[in-house]
């Protein structure tokens, strides 16, 4: 067979097979109008889906700002007048107040965004400061069990004070210990290792000082390390 012969066949099988590819259009022409109208409204609903969730996680964190501003903003000095223009709370209760709401309000909105779980933490710490230590320890509760590992441990810290502040030692014990041996880029094991020895110093110095002089020995040039030799020092 020639070349020519060969181009020749090859053209003639393209030209059918493109004649029944449009023969088969023409004979399903509402189908396919069907699948391309679906197909479209797919790629629509799924844009649109995209738009709103990041319009929602900009609003969440815009006011999450909006609140950790409130939450930073300084108290009013009377001995040191704040400049002018410079906002100011008359006292830290004040202050968490007008956080606390904020932060409520970011967290019930935009719970399921890593922001809304973050403004669940601040509005719990908020609620420490206000006193409302039910509230707190259920809001921090919530947040220690989130998949995020970092956000879980402050909280979990968190939890620890409150159950240092209510008398529950055993359970503040437990956490700090639990920290320490499972240490986060925001709970390294030397921080849940000072917390545990400053409440282990009311009741059993003696572990307080043997948990300080591991820390010493064996972090001697971390912060935690060095923070645990000083109060050794006071302790001997």
């Amino acid at each position: 067979m020639d070349t020519q012969t060969r181009h020749a066949l090859k053209h003639n099988a393209l030209a059918d097979s493109a004649q029944s590819g449009f023969d088969w259009l023409q004979e399903n022409r509402n189908s396919v109008l069907l699948f391309t109208a679906v197909l479209a409204a797919v790629l629509i609903v799924g844009v649109g889906g995209i738009i709103f969730y990041s319009n929602r996680v900009n609003a969440a964190q815009q006011a999450f700002g909006a609140a950790m501003q409130t939450y930073l903003t300084p108290v009013a000095d009377a001995s040191a007048p704040a400049p002018k223009g410079v906002q100011t709370y008359p006292s830290i209760a004040a202050r968490a107040q007008a956080a606390q709401a904020q932060f409520a309000q970011v967290a019930n909105q935009y719970g399921w965004t890593n922001t809304g779980k973050n403004a669940a933490y601040f509005q719990g710490l908020t609620e420490i400061q206000l006193g409302q230590t039910a509230q707190a320890q259920a809001n921090l509760e919530k947040v220690a069990s989130v998949n995020d590992k970092n956000l879980a441990a402050l909280a979990q810290m968190a939890l620890a004070s409150l159950d240092e502040q209510a008398g529950r030692v055993t359970d503040a014990i437990a956490i700090y210990q639990k920290l320490a041996a499972h240490p986060t880029v925001t709970v390294p094991a030397g921080e849940a290792k000072l917390a545990l020895a400053a409440l282990e110093e009311k009741s059993n110095p003696q572990q307080a000082k043997q948990i300080y002089a591991e820390l010493k020995d064996k972090d001697k040039d971390s912060a935690a390390g060095q923070i645990a030799a000083q109060k050794l020092a006071k302790l001997n």
